[in-house]
């Protein structure tokens, strides 16, 4: 009796949990799709402003630290995107092991960083194990707007920005999980500072009439003020897009793991019953033979 009262008790335990992985699932599933959406629509804005980039930094010879900051710098800044919440699978754990797997490479090359991190649940793990970090931001991970890009990125540039003296960081990289699609969500790590420089093609004559012909720039009032102007909003830009792909991928993940959970729940439900039924079909087998054994003695003593 006592293991069908601890099996029944099993049973209604992950029956309630069942029942939270299946909703987790489906209200995850009724936000993928706006998630998705958002992230896709803002990639071209952020492609386009980081095509302006490319084209200026290489239609000009500049010495501006969107290029190149100086040499001798050994200050880094690291941007870990991880979640608010859990019951998203390795969402959050891939992210924090990618991350810890840069910050290990930046200290073998003799680099000095500075982490920042987006998400209650990165915070949580690196203020546990007593890690310096320069800025923390929390909320909506799973809805982030433009405020929280505005208020990153200005951290970040004001950071990029100083000098080494003052404690400028020289390089700046972001960690992020990039949405592929429902089933694939991969870890990227990406350097948005200083802008790397893609070097043209060598040019070839083109007798097409309809050919389209290579941009000239003129700069008013000089480049270094156009690029002073553009690097906050391309570095805004650049987080935005990643903390909305990172989004897509969290609610992706979310979907994913619960619809994972909630299969096993039900599985090990079905297991727990037939033991229970298993048990009951055992005690029900002793009645019956301790009945029909004290019937059998109660005829041979009438006998």
């Amino acid at each position: 009796m006592g293991s069908q009262l601890a099996l029944k008790s099993r049973i209604a335990s992950t029956s309630s949990l069942e029942k939270i992985f299946n909703a987790q699932e489906m209200i995850a599933s009724s936000h993928i799709a706006k998630a998705r959406d958002v992230a896709l629509n803002a990639k071209p804005y952020s492609d386009a402003i980081s095509d302006a980039v490319q084209a200026l930094v290489q239609h000009t010879h500049i010495n501006h630290p969107i290029v190149k900051k100086s040499e001798n710098g050994t200050r880094v800044a690291v941007l870990a995107l991880t979640s608010d919440r859990g019951m998203a699978g390795p969402y959050t754990s891939s992210i924090i092991r990618e991350t810890e797997s840069l910050l290990a490479r930046l200290d073998e090359q003799g680099k000095q960083t500075e982490l920042y991190v987006y998400g209650r649940r990165g915070v949580s793990y690196y203020k546990y194990r007593n890690r310096d970090i320069a800025g923390t931001w929390e909320g909506n991970t799973d809805k982030p707007g433009v405020e929280v890009a505005e208020a990153i990125s200005k951290a970040l540039v004001d950071a990029y920005m100083k000098s080494d003296e003052d404690g400028g960081v020289s390089e700046l990289y972001i960690v992020f999980t990039e949405f592929i699609n429902m089933v694939v969500q991969k870890v990227r790590v990406l350097r948005m500072l200083p802008v790397e420089v893609i070097a043209d093609q060598p040019t070839k004559i083109n007798t097409d009439q309809n050919a389209e012909a290579s941009p000239l720039y003129a700069f008013e009032p000089s480049v270094d003020e156009v690029l002073d102007a553009i690097l906050p909003k391309y570095i805004q830009s650049r987080i935005h897009e990643c903390l909305l792909t990172a989004a897509a991928s969290e609610t992706a993940s979310r979907q994913n793991a619960m619809h994972t959970a909630t299969e096993n729940a039900r599985s090990l439900i079905d297991d727990l019953t037939r033991k229970l039924n298993a048990s009951r079909q055992a005690s029900i087998t002793q009645e019956l033979t301790e009945i029909i054994g004290s019937a059998d003695a109660l005829n041979k003593k009438e006998e």
